[in-house]
């Protein structure tokens, strides 16, 4: 299966039309996320609570880690560069944090919000290696810039 992403767009803006609060908006997203592709078996939002430190928000799966430094993990490196992480084997990522032990690969994205700060990393696992493209990363980046700008 793969995600129409076109769909996918359409569906989110329809159901955060007007709405601002951002715990609602990451809930919102990560059901829809995690439900648009079977790839994805954990989908989630990881906030940034205070200055190097991240903490889980909304997601669907199962039980994710509950805090991230920057300086660890897949997450912690989307959040310190800033930059989209595509992790096809999270095996042979220096220092992953493995909240399940059935994450394969894995996508961070970073969530900016309207003055370009990083408010959260959306974080998609999935059980298989090499589950996620470059399309994914694009199409999902440009629903997070629209929701949270």
């Amino acid at each position: 299966m793969s995600v129409d992403y076109d769909h996918l767009t359409r569906t989110v803006a329809a159901l955060t039309e007007g709405e601002t609060d951002t715990v609602a908006l990451m809930a919102t997203l990560a059901c829809e996320i995690h439900h648009a592709d079977d790839r994805f078996d954990w989908t989630g939002f990881y906030r940034v609570t205070e200055p190097g430190l991240l903490k889980i928000g909304p997601y669907q799966g199962g039980h994710g880690c509950l805090v991230i430094p920057f300086d660890r993990g897949v997450c912690g490196a989307a959040a310190r560069t800033g930059e989209v992480q595509l992790v096809p084997d999270v095996d042979a990522f220096p220092g992953h944090i493995a909240c399940a032990s059935s994450t394969r690969s894995e996508l961070v994205i970073p969530v900016r919000n309207g003055a370009g700060e990083i408010i959260a990393v959306l974080d998609i696992d999935s059980d298989r290696t090499d589950a996620f493209t470059e399309t994914d990363a694009r199409a999902l980046t440009a629903i997070l810039d629209t929701t949270f700008a």
